[in-house]
């Protein structure tokens, strides 16, 4: 009787690239980035310009806000270029594709003419 234990490779992980904080792959460096930029705003507003409290903290949110936006309208469970195809379509316009014609109105096929 044969007692020795077979490995094979399945390569199961190499499908995901992982989650963290609920955020596929590695877009938690997006939320990382604009927290980060926004602690900056708002430390360069504070000291540098002697703006408010609220009113640096009302700027310093902006750049967090933008990232969530980001993330969560065009990445998070998109499929990857997604984002890419949404401001090229926004830049140029339609793709290569049939153009479409439709009539002002549709008539309906037993009607007069």
């Amino acid at each position: 009787m044969k007692t020795e234990l077979r490995l094979t490779d399945t390569n199961a992980a190499s499908d995901s690239k992982g989650r963290t904080w609920g955020l596929e792959g590695n877009l938690f460096w997006w939320v990382v980035g604009g927290i980060g930029a926004g602690i900056i705003l708002f430390f360069v507003l504070i000291v540098g310009f002697k703006a408010g409290l609220m009113t640096s903290f009302g700027f310093a949110v902006v750049p967090v806000l933008l990232c969530l936006a980001y993330i969560f309208g065009l990445r998070q469970g998109k499929p990857p270029g997604y984002d890419r195809d949404c401001l090229e379509y926004i830049l140029s316009g339609k793709g290569f594709g049939p153009e479409l014609r439709q009539p002002a109105f549709a008539k309906h096929p037993l009607a007069e003419k």
